[in-house]
């Protein structure tokens, strides 16, 4: 399976970023080939909908490094997303990658699996009802498998996460991806 593992976080060694790296561990234990896109450190400009890669064909009008990753997603059979909550949602960066799924939208939907691995300070799922919501209902909208969410609560610095049950949650799911 070809699996592609976009991150959110700006944080190399944090939270969102552990939760990636132990995914795509077990995921590669388990034979799968991993494409992993940090958005946060790429040039993806945010989508203006103005529809010239639907009206003209030509993909989208911003030639940035979404131009690098189209190909991985058009090719995969799964698509995960890791990030860091912010005020109660995914994060900017992960947000604007999404965002510019429209490009490529019908040759998106349908046919691939998709996770969803999230991180918070906060020690309740409240906060990540909103992005869990979101990734509920855009699932559906692309006719993909949701193959469930983890969301780290208490997760504010990677010590905190470090010793908790998370790591190792992210590990199965990318194990029995």
């Amino acid at each position: 399976m070809r699996i592609v593992v976009i991150t959110g976080s700006a944080h190399k060694h944090g939270t969102s970023a552990l939760l990636a790296d132990k995914f795509i561990e077990g995921a590669t234990e388990a034979g799968h080939e991993v494409y992993r896109f940090d958005a946060a450190f790429r040039n993806v400009r945010g989508c203006l909908g103005c529809d010239t890669c639907i009206n003209k064909g030509k993909g989208c009008v911003h030639k940035d490094d979404m131009e690098e990753l189209n190909p991985h997603l058009l090719e995969s059979d799964a698509i995960v997303f890791a990030s860091p909550i912010y005020y109660y949602n995914i994060n900017a960066q992960l947000k604007a990658v999404i965002d510019r799924f429209y490009a490529n939208n019908a040759a998106l939907q349908g046919g691939r699996k998709s996770a969803l691995l999230l991180t918070m300070a906060d020690d309740c799922l409240e906060s990540a009802e909103g992005p869990m919501a979101f990734f509920n209902n855009f699932t559906k909208y692309m006719k993909w498998e949701n193959r469930g969410v983890i969301a780290a609560m208490n997760s504010w610095r990677r010590e905190d996460i470090e010793q908790s049950e998370y790591p190792q949650q992210s590990y199965e799911l990318g194990k029995n991806f």
